[in-house]
């Protein structure tokens, strides 16, 4: 989406619904992942299809683009590494019992959600699960990471794996999350058609921002501004201080289920 609100080009070549999207990072190249159990990747520029990843046994449910490794996430219950130069899968990681929804994490360990109820922290090296996260009653559909003190407790023996904090309020499934580490703040969007701001230390409710008309499906925050995507076909903008809406995005003609901004456009 440009300034004005209006789509600059499209990438077209998926059989099945786009599922997640990712950028590289300086913004040359885009990932999608997409129901037909594919993963591609695209010339921003021209919008070419630069490589297809197969070997998914299932739909995609999220993928992350890196500078020379893509990583995706399927309804077959695992994890894979791709190399985005030759399309070859480098790594699968299995454990998960049911589908899994996201992953996220830096360098050596990546952190995955899943419809089992737990979160995994996994080692690159190995591909084995290093921790596992167990609380919930039921799916875990988004996670976030930050390496604060606040979130990580280090003990002697490796780590400790707490629960600093839930975060009540919303009345429908939590689908997506980001977190202001340096605000300690998280905004999360719900099925409740909400997008809700939280202190994370003292769990307190921040702000509520509404307006959207069906369930918040995606989030992005930059610049001290919330992008959120939504089953009412429209991104929103929105001053992540104030909950003040800024602009109304409405080019698509169906569910917005995933959404980066780069450079001063929406994608």
């Amino acid at each position: 989406l440009g300034p004005g609100g209006s789509d600059l080009g499209v990438c077209a070549g998926h059989r099945g619904g786009i599922s997640w999207l990712s950028l590289s990072p300086g913004g040359q190249r885009l990932l999608t992942g997409s129901e037909d159990g594919t993963a591609r990747l695209w010339s921003t520029a021209d919008g070419t299809c630069c490589a297809l990843l197969q070997g998914h046994e299932s739909y995609v449910t999220f993928c992350q683009l890196e500078d020379e490794a893509a990583f995706t996430c399927s309804a077959d219950c695992t994890i894979r590494k791709w190399d985005v130069l030759t399309g070859q899968c480098l790594q699968v990681f299995r454990g998960h019992t049911s589908i899994v929804n996201r992953s996220v994490g830096p360098g050596a360990l990546t952190t995955s959600s899943s419809y089992d109820r737990t979160a995994r922290a996994w080692s690159m090296d190995r591909g084995q699960v290093a921790r596992e996260f167990r609380g919930h009653r039921n799916c875990v559909l988004t996670l976030a990471y930050t390496g604060a003190p606040w979130v990580e407790e280090a003990t002697a023996g490796g780590l400790l794996v707490t629960c600093h904090q839930t975060l009540r309020g919303h009345t429908g499934a939590v689908l997506c999350l980001v977190l202001d580490a340096p605000g300690r703040t998280a905004f999360t969007g719900s099925t409740d058609a909400t997008v809700r701001a939280w202190d994370i230390l003292s769990g307190q409710q921040l702000r509520v921002f509404r307006e959207h008309q069906g369930s918040v499906i995606c989030l992005e925050l930059v610049n001290r501004h919330v992008y959120s995507g939504s089953a009412d076909r429209t991104v929103k903008c929105w001053l992540a201080d104030t909950g003040e809406r800024v602009r109304t995005f409405t080019a698509h003609r169906h569910s917005v289920s995933a959404l980066k901004y780069h450079a001063g456009t929406c994608k």
